[in-house]
């Protein structure tokens, strides 16, 4: 039995160490030292021996099984770390090739442009706010001085969601004014910026969805000259100090005096030609409306809980796709809603 014992340790480690595959060595692994094994059969022989004997041959068999485990864990580890070796090997990176260039994104230019006019205003200590799209017809018209029967308020001008005309897409920013001065007391400076929807047909000046920026100051001794002032000052600041703008009379329900602020032609220069033609950008005006303000009606302070014997204040509401087309010189203002890459890129 035991140059049986040798003889089977001998072929075995031999053969073990030849297994190249791990499915060789598990079949080697069974048929060694499984159930019907030849170790396995060797040790069922134990019985016939004396007893003398039986000690000294069951070491060796215990010796024999643990070089075969021992071979057996050496061989499975060399081959586990050989696979490995040949997966690192087809997987490897060459980090001396030079990598894939990624393109940064930016942003989209009316963005930029209201980042700007954000940062402007915040400096001057503005509070910038947020409000509702779908707005109640309340605080877009009503509480602003805009009554029944006003122009504005009717369906060919305003997407209304219900028949009796009480909710609908915001119109302007304004309604803001009303929201924040529900909230704060005087004196403040609140700027709104957001989307809103007219029903006006789209061409190089106008679209039904853009974006207006909104601003509020109430104070005390408030004057039209602080207003005029605010806002050459701020429209320096975005356009430069040769920017040439112009202050017009106008009418708007909310504020008393009003007016309105035009900026020279960025495409024709005020001339309101273009190649011997009408400018397309200023339709031959020569220049290009940007926003309207005034001075807050005191019926809208009071609408709001605001003394107007006490406080006074002024508005404006400009237009962002307008201030983006006079920043970046666009000639239409279709282009900023049509994501033309190549027309993007150039910002």
């Amino acid at each position: 039995m035991k140059e049986q014992l040798e003889q089977i340790r001998q072929s075995a480690l031999a053969a073990l160490d030849a297994a190249d595959t791990l499915a060789a060595l598990e079949e080697l692994r069974v048929k060694l030292l499984g159930k019907k094994g030849e170790l396995t059969a060797v040790l069922k022989m134990m019985g016939k021996l004396s007893p003398e004997e039986r000690p000294v041959m069951g070491q060796l068999a215990n010796s024999v099984r643990a070089d075969i485990e021992a071979e057996l864990e050496r061989r499975k580890a060399a081959l586990n770390a050989a696979a490995l070796e040949r997966k690192l090997a087809s997987e490897a990176i060459d980090v001396t090739i030079p990598g894939d260039a990624v393109e940064l994104g930016h942003q989209h230019p009316m963005n930029q442009v209201l980042q700007q006019v954000k940062d402007i205003f915040v400096g001057l200590g503005y509070t910038v706010v947020d409000g509702p799209e779908v707005e109640l017809a309340d605080y877009n018209f009503t509480r602003l001085n805009i009554e029944e029967g006003h122009p504005s308020r009717d369906r060919s001008d305003t997407f209304y969601f219900d028949d009796n005309d009480a909710v609908l897409l915001r119109t302007q920013t304004s309604s803001m004014q009303i929201r924040f001065m529900e909230e704060h007391k005087p004196p403040f400076c609140m700027l709104a910026p957001g989307r809103v929807f007219r029903k006006d047909e789209a061409d190089a000046t106008h679209s039904p969805m853009f974006h207006q920026i909104e601003g509020l100051v109430v104070d005390e001794h408030i004057t039209m000259g602080d207003l005029k002032g605010a806002l050459i000052a701020i429209m320096q600041a975005i356009y430069g100090q040769d920017a040439q703008t112009r202050f017009r009379p106008h009418h708007f329900p909310f504020t008393e005096p009003s007016c309105e602020m035009d900026m020279q032609c960025h495409k024709c220069h005020g001339t309101g030609e273009v190649d011997g033609g009408v400018c397309p950008t200023c339709h031959g005006e020569g220049w290009i409306e940007l926003l309207g303000a005034g001075m807050v009606h005191p019926t809208v302070l009071a609408n709001c809980g605001i003394d107007p014997e006490k406080w006074s204040g002024f508005a404006f509401g400009m237009g962002l796709e307008r201030m983006a087309m006079g920043r970046l010189k666009i000639n239409d203002l279709r282009l900023i809603f049509d994501n033309n890459i190549k027309f993007l890129e150039q910002f």
